[in-house]
């Protein structure tokens, strides 16, 4: 009896505990019927990250108490700003669940100065069908209220009834659910985005008979890893499925430890933070470093320039500068973002595809397209410092990449520009060297991971420095580099 008693006690100055975390409690309307609601709780001393929650039921109800409401002091007493999202359910029209998340995001953000949130760490949770909500947030939504991270609790992932929750799949899709476009574009492992799709965790059970893990949230892990991106997957031996935050869950303390590790190491740039695009092709996408996120020089530019700054990869692969090339960069959703993203600090590194024969024979016109770039980053309201980069030498023609093409034609159109607009150029043609026949792949073109480092360490060099407009008369002198 004493025992029990000791333990009620122990519970209750828990919940004491948790309660004193929060410094306000309130709910918000979130949808024009009045429908949606945002449950908002704020934290006693926060940290800036905040947390939308998105609780799961198939999308036919909501279990709004242990996979919402009661995870509030979980989040709180680590200084995380929290929101349990009702949204509306779907009944076949998928837009009103997603248009709850997306104004709940835009609501957290907008109201960031006043809740004392960093914007640039806002994430969202999903459990069950709330998490193919949070994921369909992660991997459809405009950068604009696309979350910085991603938590899934034994999500749904795959819109393909034969292997998923058929009840979601119902309730989401409606007649649409016999479109196998729309099933393979809202089955959220097939939507995963190299550097675009926020870093996540996945948490399930090894025997979730519901929805299976196999298909769902390992084939989200699979997608996330496959495409480099940063992604941790915990599956637990038991447990089933819908255990939310509840103490009944034979792992729960393990899975809160393994949730707070996590969010622990989960970096979050200073809201002050110098905003730095990284635009490119698949030379700053980080082809055939394993792990580009991680290693690729984006990635690595960030670790030598500091919490100071934000560096975000919006390269794509193959892409060109040219409008007509066979994939211009400029039809991208990388490029969309990047200008979303409104940086201080313009990275472009376009050109080496554009020396194909078959996109070059436009070449007329590359000048005029890389003007039109700038024009838009200009038009910026961060009014952004622009540097465009000459292209790393091909060390021999593959794939049709020619480094004559680039040194004779593509390098003096990217000065002449540069001078045209007063943007600075980081001649990375002449100051890159292969000299240890260790900075580039075996296909002549992309640089391995310690290729990357140099460019990250030419590029950081150029972005701290103070700024050099090219002048006209200034000639640019090419070093002989090693082919």
């Amino acid at each position: 009896m004493k025992y029990f008693l000791l333990t009620i006690a122990f519970v209750l100055s828990g919940m004491a505990s948790a309660s004193a975390q929060t410094a306000r409690t309130f709910i918000l309307q979130n949808s024009a019927d009045g429908q949606s609601t945002l449950t908002c709780y704020l934290p006693m001393n926060p940290t800036g990250r905040a947390l939308i929650a998105c609780p799961g039921g198939g999308y036919s109800h909501l279990a709004m108490e242990h996979e919402g409401t009661d995870w509030a002091g979980f989040f709180t007493m680590r200084g995380i700003a929290y929101f349990v999202l009702k949204y509306r359910m779907p009944n076949g029209d998928r837009t009103l669940p997603m248009t709850d998340a997306y104004h709940a995001m835009q609501t957290v953000r907008d109201s960031a100065e006043v809740w004392g949130i960093n914007p640039y760490d806002v994430g969202i949770m999903g459990s069950s069908a709330g998490g193919h909500l949070a994921a369909t947030v992660s991997t459809h939504a405009p950068f604009a209220v696309r979350p910085n991270f991603t938590i899934l609790f034994y999500p749904v992932i795959s819109m393909d009834d034969r292997v998923t929750h058929r009840g979601s799949v119902d309730n989401f899709l409606g007649k649409d659910k016999a479109q196998e476009n729309i099933v393979k574009d809202f089955s959220c492992d097939r939507a995963v985005r190299r550097h675009l799709t926020p870093p996540a965790i996945i948490l399930t059970s090894g025997d979730d008979r519901t929805v299976n893990p196999l298909t769902n949230g390992l084939s989200y892990y699979t997608a996330m890893r496959r495409a480099g991106n940063s992604c941790a997957l915990h599956v637990y031996p038991t447990g089933g499925h819908g255990w939310g935050f509840r103490s009944t869950f034979a792992y729960h303390d393990e899975m809160a430890d393994e949730l707070t590790a996590w969010l622990r190491q989960l970096p979050a740039p200073q809201k002050d933070a110098v905003r730095v695009a990284c635009i490119g092709n698949s030379i700053t996408d980080g082809s055939g470093i394993d792990m580009a996120e991680t290693f690729g020089y984006p990635a690595q530019l960030q670790k030598l320039l500091g919490k100071g700054y934000q560096v975000r990869n919006f390269g794509v692969g193959a892409r060109t500068m040219l409008n007509k090339g066979d994939h211009p960069y400029m039809q991208e959703m990388a490029w969309r973002d990047a200008l979303a993203f409104n940086p201080d600090v313009a990275i472009i590194k376009l050109g080496t595809n554009d020396s194909k024969p078959e996109n070059w024979q436009f070449g007329a016109e590359f000048e005029q397209d890389m003007q039109q770039m700038i024009d838009s980053l200009k038009a910026l309201s961060s009014r952004p410092r622009i540097f465009l980069c000459t292209p790393i030498p091909a060390y021999r023609v593959q794939w049709g990449i020619n480094d004559s093409t680039i040194v004779n034609a593509i390098i003096p159109i990217i000065y002449n520009t540069a001078k045209r607009n007063a943007c600075e150029v980081i001649d990375l043609h002449s100051l890159f060297r292969n000299d240890d026949d260790r900075q580039i792949q075996r296909d002549a073109i992309h640089p391995t991971e310690q290729g990357a480092g140099q460019m990250a360490r030419l590029v950081s060099e150029a972005v701290r420095s103070e700024r050099k407009v090219l002048k006209p008369e200034k000639q640019r002198k090419n070093k002989k580099t090693k082919r």
